[in-house]
């Protein structure tokens, strides 16, 4: 090992702070899927602030790790201490910790933190490989954590907000079909087919997981309107009959997302539009760190998920969470033979949103 240059003691201590930071995060973390899954969010919005003895009354668990949890919370802000030991969500807290139906319920992608982890050990051999993992390494919790996670801004905003703009409202009432290529556990499509029950809905996705929770949601709703197939024996059909396709947070996970992009050409009418949500990116590392406050977190999603599943096959493309911007995006489509292609603004902290049409 070299010599180590002098320390500054200034930098040293910032730097060291900056470090055991980003372990409080890692633990603040797991103090949120606690939370979460012991269902103590959901009991502090519903009866207000309290104390470690009342939550033990409300939730029937211990007052003595109750009482730890809470000054963690505290701690780390994401609780309000009251005084005399009593700590509460603020009306903010409430959206993004207990309110499942707000458009900014947040705590879902908690929900597969063990799963996400004990992917480290796994990826040791990623890291000497190139070969990453397949999203279904998450096992079950990982479909149901994306699903809780992105399920609340389209359930409330895809029908009234997204629908509109792109000016599909009249011809989804009088009936067309709508593929959505990596559906997930099919949210998106049920907010759709619940709205427009003249019109014909087909999910197409990869993870057994889920779609097996897919299926789940659709028989739960008794949507006989909806339909989900397993890509790998049902691909997207090539005859053009899809008026609306939609591709929602997936392509930057996609070993090919530039052959996405001509599957989605073969599918889509002459007249049809093509819905991409992806993550807001920029071209450069540069661009990324300076305008995206959550770009850390950003690539380490991006090294334990997103990226890891798009390099799960040889030759994957490997994008990552950020690789997706818009100039490569605008290039995959025009050499898929798209012509135009509009970005959308809906006002979404984290996601860009783009209509492309042939």
């Amino acid at each position: 090992m070299k010599q180590a240059a002098s320390i500054d003691a200034e930098r040293f201590q910032s730097y060291a702070k900056l470090v055991f930071g980003a372990l409080t995060g890692a633990l603040t973390a797991a103090m949120v899927w606690l939370g979460d899954r012991l269902g103590l969010y959901r009991a502090l919005a519903d009866s207000g602030p309290a104390t470690s003895e009342e939550l033990a009354t409300r939730t029937g668990l211990s007052e003595r790790w109750l009482r730890e949890w809470l000054q963690q919370q505290g701690a780390a802000g994401l609780l309000e201490h009251h005084g005399t030991g009593r700590f509460g969500l603020s009306p903010e807290g409430v959206a993004v910790l207990a309110d499942e139906a707000h458009p900014a319920f947040g705590v879902g992608f908690f929900s597969s933190l063990p799963q996400t982890m004990a992917l480290l050990e796994p990826l040791l051999e990623s890291f000497r490989t190139g070969l990453g993992l397949p999203y279904d390494a998450l096992g079950e919790e990982g479909a149901r954590s994306i699903e809780r996670g992105t399920a609340p801004w389209f359930r409330a905003l895809l029908v009234p907000l997204v629908v509109p703009r792109l000016g599909l409202r009249d011809a989804l009432e009088r009936g067309m079909l709508v593929a959505d290529l990596g559906c997930g556990s099919g949210h998106a499509l049920a907010a759709l087919a619940k709205a427009f029950p003249r019109s014909e809905f087909h999910g197409y996705e990869l993870s057994r997981h889920a779609l097996a929770r897919a299926n789940e949601n659709r028989n739960a709703e008794a949507l006989g309107n909806l339909r989900f197939h397993d890509v790998s024996s049902e691909p997207l059909p090539d005859d053009g009959r899809f008026g609306l396709v939609l591709t929602l947070d997936v392509l930057h996970d996609m070993t090919d997302p530039a052959g996405a992009a001509r599957t989605v050409r073969r599918a889509i009418r002459s007249d049809g539009t093509w819905l991409v949500c992806e993550i807001k990116s920029y071209p450069s590392y540069e661009e990324n760190v300076a305008r995206n406050p959550m770009a850390a977190m950003m690539y380490g999603t991006s090294v334990l998920t997103c990226m890891s599943s798009a390099l799960s096959e040889p030759g994957g493309a490997g994008l990552g969470t950020l690789g997706l911007h818009a100039d490569l995006l605008r290039g995959f489509v025009e050499q898929a033979g798209f012509s135009r292609f509009e970005v959308l603004d809906f006002g979404h902290p984290v996601n860009a949103f783009y209509a492309i049409r042939p």
